[in-house]
């Protein structure tokens, strides 16, 4: 089972705002998950992000891949080098 750690779109037309989740690869984008990591905010000024770091640290260290987008937040939180 490749697991990733990706957005889940939950915001109104217009108004984006996002989950980030740790799902398996074949299932939808907004559809089932194993574990809410954290969330992203990006229409507020700065954008919110707010990611349980050690919790994605630990799903990396057992195999999860983030996804590009989720990589770029990891890396302005400090968590990625």
């Amino acid at each position: 089972m490749a697991v990733k750690i990706r957005l889940k779109r939950i915001g109104a037309k217009k108004a984006p705002c996002y989950r980030v989740v740790v799902a398996d690869s074949r299932s939808p984008r907004d559809g089932r998950f194993i574990e809410e990591i954290g969330i992203y905010q990006p229409l507020q000024d700065p954008a919110l992000v707010r990611i349980d770091v050690e919790k994605a640290k630990k799903w990396i260290a057992n195999g999860a891949q983030p996804t590009d987008t989720v990589r770029d937040l990891l890396r302005k939180l400090g968590a990625l080098e």
